[in-house]
């Protein structure tokens, strides 16, 4: 069933359901979770660490919001755990790839150094090692830490989460994989990431290497998965459903997606653009438009695949409502995949353009 096989009512049904469930019982609590980080990252006695942490948990907001919207997926009993596990590893990634983006005498070391975080944050029994090994100050007073154990703890007390363990672990190598090329080297990281991406790449799939360490880099697979977890009864179908519509497919949009959103920004500052190796724009909109189709094929090989659909036309749309999405090298991409998604994206597109102006609104009133 496509997505324009699904009918209006069914699909409005579905938005209605999961717009409620967000707004009502989850985005409450993401408020809480996000003062209670910024409220920790506040007393990092380090004054770069600490400075690095509170602009991070600002400027990716917007990240922290979108992995708790996989809460709605879960059962309401164990909906507030899988908030607190997905806010905790989402918070983690985000710093680490901060941390990692700063100047170091090994950068590869350090970036795969600091995202073995994201392990430990999967494995409840797993001491922690020194993540700060390679980088030039660890004063955070717990701060990782903290963050890793609240996740493991959030984790252990969701009812299926042995079920789903190995799947988490390994989009997390994969993630780990990804930074650790991504951020090394000038001249020698995208050669070493272009090899092993094409060695990942998954057969058939005719993915190009940047699609798959796309893909490799997107920590929706994990999110899908502890969200499943809070179902008491998970079995090993179901799982490796869930690993194989959300890699590739829902992560290369994902990562692609936010590549085309942030390409002035990495320009600027030097950072590598998964979407700079299209050699056109309307190669990558013809490209990413594709893997957007497939992206809502693969919902359908879940089971709640309507609401897995729903969370992927939001995802999709915060990235497309942004106001650089509408820029002359962005718009073609941006009209090619919201036509891929046909009518599952119009609902969440109308929400968070209204969302972006009222924010923007506030803020010139503020200023």
């Amino acid at each position: 069933m496509a997505a324009s096989g699904w009918s209006r009512i069914a699909l409005a049904s579905a938005f209605a359901g999961a717009a409620t469930r967000y707004w009502i019982g989850v985005f409450p609590q993401v408020g809480r979770e996000l003062r209670h980080w910024r409220d920790r990252a506040l007393q990092i006695p380090d004054p770069a660490l600490r400075r690095l942490a509170l602009v991070t948990q600002r400027s990716e907001r917007g990240n922290l919001e979108g992995a708790a919207a996989f809460a709605v997926l879960a059962p309401r009993a164990h909906r507030t755990r899988v908030v607190r596990a997905v806010v905790a590893f989402q918070a983690t990634y985000d710093y680490i790839d901060t941390l990692a983006e700063q100047p170091s005498s090994d950068p590869v070391a350090n970036g795969h150094q600091l995202h073995l975080a994201l392990l430990t944050a999967l494995e409840p029994e797993t001491d922690h090692p020194d993540y700060y090994r390679h980088h030039s100050d660890g004063r955070d007073d717990g701060y990782i830490r903290n963050l890793i154990d609240t996740c493991r703890r959030a984790l252990v007390a969701l009812p299926s989460y042995a079920s789903v363990a190995d799947g988490a672990l390994r989009a997390a190598r994969r993630m780990i994989a990804y930074q650790s090329l991504n951020h090394g080297a000038p001249g020698q990281t995208h050669h070493a990431l272009a090899r092993w991406a094409s060695s990942v790449t998954p057969a058939g799939t005719g993915l190009r290497w940047w699609e798959t360490a796309a893909a490799s880099a997107s920590s929706l697979t994990v999110f899908a998965l502890i969200a499943a977890a809070g179902q008491p009864l998970l079995g090993a179908t179901e799982t490796l459903a869930l690993e194989s519509a959300y890699f590739p497919w829902i992560g290369a949009l994902h990562v692609l997606l936010d590549s085309l959103i942030d390409r002035a920004a990495d320009i600027q500052s030097g950072q590598h653009s998964l979407v700079d190796h299209y050699t056109s724009i309307e190669e990558a909109a013809t490209r990413m438009s594709t893997i957007a189709a497939r992206a809502v094929r693969a919902t359908e090989m879940v089971s709640e695949s309507l609401q897995h659909a729903m969370v992927l036309a939001a995802m999709t749309s915060f990235y497309l409502s942004a106001p650089c999405a509408s820029a002359p090298d962005a718009e073609p991409i941006a009209r090619r995949v919201l036509e891929a998604m046909g009518s599952l994206a119009a609902p969440t597109m109308v929400v968070l353009r209204a969302r972006r102006a009222a924010h923007g609104l506030r803020a010139k009133q503020r200023g």
